[in-house]
């Protein structure tokens, strides 16, 4: 960039082509032309040369041709999308923290494998903004993904998926890849998200039950049907500020619209019994899914009766719960107005995932499944966490529910959200 800059502003220079265009000063005037052979056409654009306009146009006309070299030029710059699926154990959420090496995010790993690659430039790692990727969701510490997309620009290389996937850990891996609209934007394009949350059925016992039994526990179907009743009850559009941080009542950006929220029949892993509730929405706010599970969780524990429902969506302010992270898992993102647009106009793919579905629930089998069992039977992160339901009043923040929060929102902090804000 330094090159173009002199070369722009040099008063020895009145003229310099690049691909195809003749650039030539004028006064204080810069005159871009089409050349064709040794005929000239007329000026197409003009622009003053102290403008803005003016560095932002023919730095771009002429930025591949100072930067790039050689074996960059073989392979074209595309917009594609990557499908994601990765474990968040041991990482500190989705999103990349710049100048933080301390903190691995599932996206350093992501952007060294795109580095060692060739599928980017070294300088784009310290800049993300230059290969304009964006991510469809944001996840939280520990937090995993079947489905996750991002957009970004790259260089089409041969093996993307293969080469990309030999400079990744085991617990992240490229599912899919397509081509898309050069305006794609992950997060802007997507109409809705789709999570899952795995947790022992335990958490559903009643408040006086001994979780030192908890493996012996099984969820009766009466209390099964009860939960998905509670979980129906958020369906539609509601505010939700008692369901985050630091969203004020009348904030409209507090409302949010929650198309489906069930919790699936039982099954028996590692010798304790887990369920696994989904919910779609179009999107969600920081920790906002977990504390919708741990209020279900407490009224269906007996702590507090049904109307806290329609007290939560209300103004005032009530103390909510906020379920462990583990077991959180982004299961899918929908692009359902860009497929109707763009899916088949003959030029781009639709962006649906059927393909690599069994490769998804390979990944899930291998990786997110046994990790989530296995640190529950270890840790015992639910039972650690109901132990602290009594500490909640329901009303206004109690004190020592609002000090516990605050220790999980620290570890948090910086690192994304449940999804997109």
């Amino acid at each position: 960039m330094q090159k173009i800059r002199a070369l722009i502003a040099s008063p020895r220079v009145s003229s310099f082509k690049s691909n195809g265009w003749l650039y030539k000063c004028a006064g204080i005037r810069w005159i871009m032309s089409e050349e064709s052979g040794n005929v000239q056409n007329k000026p197409l654009k003009r622009v003053e040369e102290g403008s803005g306009e003016l560095g932002e146009h023919i730095r771009k006309k002429l930025k591949s041709d100072v930067e790039q070299t050689g074996d960059e030029r073989k392979h074209p710059k595309r917009k594609v999308v990557l499908l994601l699926a990765y474990s968040g154990k041991g990482y500190y959420g989705m999103q990349r923290n710049a100048g933080s090496s301390q903190f691995k995010t599932i996206e350093d790993e992501l952007v060294t494998a795109l580095i060692k690659s060739g599928c980017i430039p070294d300088n784009h790692g310290d800049d993300m903004k230059k290969m304009s990727f964006q991510r469809c969701a944001r996840t939280d510490k520990g937090v995993s993904a079947a489905g996750q997309v991002v957009s970004l620009k790259l260089w089409m290389i041969e093996d993307i998926k293969e080469k990309l996937n030999s400079n990744l850990p085991p617990q992240i891996r490229v599912l899919g890849l397509k081509r898309v609209t050069g305006g794609f934007n992950s997060k802007n394009s997507c109409d809705a998200r789709t999570y899952s949350y795995m947790l022992p059925t335990v958490a559903f016992a009643p408040k006086d039950y001994s979780t030192e039994n908890s493996i012996a526990f099984r969820l009766e179907p009466e209390t099964l049907q009860r939960v998905n009743c509670l979980f129906g009850s958020y369906k539609g559009t509601h505010n939700f500020h008692n369901f985050t941080s630091q969203k004020a009542a009348r904030d409209p950006s507090a409302r949010r619209y929650i198309t489906e929220m069930t919790c699936g029949e039982p099954f028996v892993r590692g010798g304790a019994e887990f369920a696994e509730i989904t919910v779609r929405g179009q999107s969600f706010m920081m920790h906002q899914i977990r504390k919708m599970i741990g209020l279900v969780i407490a009224v269906v524990k007996g702590y507090s009766g049904d109307e806290v429902f329609k007290r939560s969506w209300g103004e005032e302010k009530v103390d909510v719960p906020k379920a462990p992270g583990l077991g959180l898992v982004l299961e899918k993102v929908h692009f359902d107005r860009y497929n109707k647009r763009f899916g088949g106009d003959g030029l781009h793919e639709c962006l649906e995932w059927t393909e690599e579905e069994q490769a998804i629930l390979a990944f899930k089998e291998e990786h997110i499944y046994p990790s989530i069992v296995e640190t529950e039977c270890q840790e015992g992160s639910m039972a650690s966490w109901m132990a602290t339901l009594p500490i909640h009043d329901f009303m206004a923040t109690a004190k020592g529910a609002q000090d516990k929060d605050r220790g999980q929102d620290d570890e948090d902090e910086g690192n994304g959200s449940d999804s997109a804000l």
